[in-house]
């Protein structure tokens, strides 16, 4: 897939939850809610200026259980981060992370009052037991004399609306549909009812298959498995198809120097003998392109694997929530 078309599909996923809080009087958060123990990409939406003056500076603290933070830079803005202790031992990837970004600061800029623009972090947010509501508290400074503060918390029962300068508040949906952070450290994404005998293809066990549900008119998709090759030989998944999407291709998302980059894998994913590969959100995954009718929770997609040596296989892909972030699937 080339660059232009890469970024063809990074303005429509972008584009799928629209701008309709652009015209918002408050900073806010982009999306609201978020599955936890997944990646999480925080946008603040910046919809004017101090009493009709630009906005020069923005900062925004993050709450405990937003971890492994890094902001995205700003063209024509200096990103500054603030680090600090967690509450809390958090396990990120097998690893144990107990501190991290606690505040990020954009600064010397210039964002006339009359302009909307968006602020952006991503992270991960812990495994919550329950529905959490978390403040993202955020200011604006504009110069060296004015400033509007979006840092309050509503109290226990209290409307947030009532409050004159609310912080950005993310509904974090407790992860009981699935498992995350577990198994050695590796995030699965295995989902209750959703889970599915493994299919065997050769040597290949195949497990967890599973498809982010998509918002009405979208076109791209993302599909998520697990390959375990128990074979003495190294084999590869080598291309996908599905009656779904007029074409599903391999693609690996990365962050490089604070940006985040999706590419194809036209050579495949290779699977060494006696080992495992996880296609996971943020990480290898397949692509499914030009989608007939955008996937729906509950449903459940056929999806034909192929591999070098051990041939093609069906496999049945069950469509969960659409959960998290656009950071776990951003193009």
């Amino acid at each position: 897939m080339t660059n232009t078309t890469c970024a063809a599909f990074a303005a429509t996923l972008l584009a799928f939850t629209g701008m309709a809080g652009a015209a918002h009087a408050h900073a806010t958060l982009e999306q609201g809610e978020a599955k936890a123990g997944t990646s999480y990409k925080a946008v603040l939406r910046v919809p004017h200026g101090c009493d009709g003056k630009a906005t020069t500076a923005v900062t925004i603290k993050l709450p405990e259980g937003f971890v492994s933070a890094q902001p995205m830079p700003k063209p024509g803005w200096k990103t500054e981060v603030v680090k600090g202790d967690y509450q809390k031992t958090y396990t990120v990837h097998g690893k144990e992370v107990r501190s991290g970004v606690t505040e990020i600061r954009w600064t010397d800029g210039n964002l006339p009052s009359d302009f909307y623009d968006e602020f952006v972090v991503v992270g991960r947010l812990a495994n919550f037991d329950r529905d959490t509501v978390l403040y993202f508290p955020a200011t604006q400074l504009c110069g060296a004399d004015a400033s509007v503060a979006w840092t309050e918390i509503p109290a226990e029962g209290q409307d947030p609306h009532d409050l004159k300068g609310p912080a950005p508040q993310l509904t974090v949906i407790a992860a009981s549909m699935e498992e995350h952070a577990g198994h050695g450290g590796q995030d699965h994404a295995t989902h209750g009812n959703m889970e599915h005998a493994a299919v065997k293809a050769g040597s290949v066990d195949i497990s967890g298959p599973f498809l982010r549900a998509m918002v009405p008119g979208a076109k791209v998709g993302g599909g998520f498995v697990t390959l375990e090759n128990e074979g003495k030989e190294a084999d590869r998944l080598v291309g996908a198809q599905s009656s779904a999407a007029k074409r599903v291709e391999i693609h690996e998302m990365t962050m490089e120097n604070d940006i985040m980059k999706m590419r194809q894998m036209k050579d495949g994913i290779a699977l060494p003998a006696g080992g495992t590969v996880e296609l996971k959100p943020g990480g290898m995954h397949l692509m499914f392109m030009d989608v007939t009718k955008p996937f729906k929770e509950g449903d459940t997609v056929p999806v034909t694997l192929e591999f070098e040596k051990a041939g093609k296989v069906e496999v049945m892909f069950r469509v969960g929530a659409a959960g998290a972030s656009s950071t776990e699937h951003q193009h």
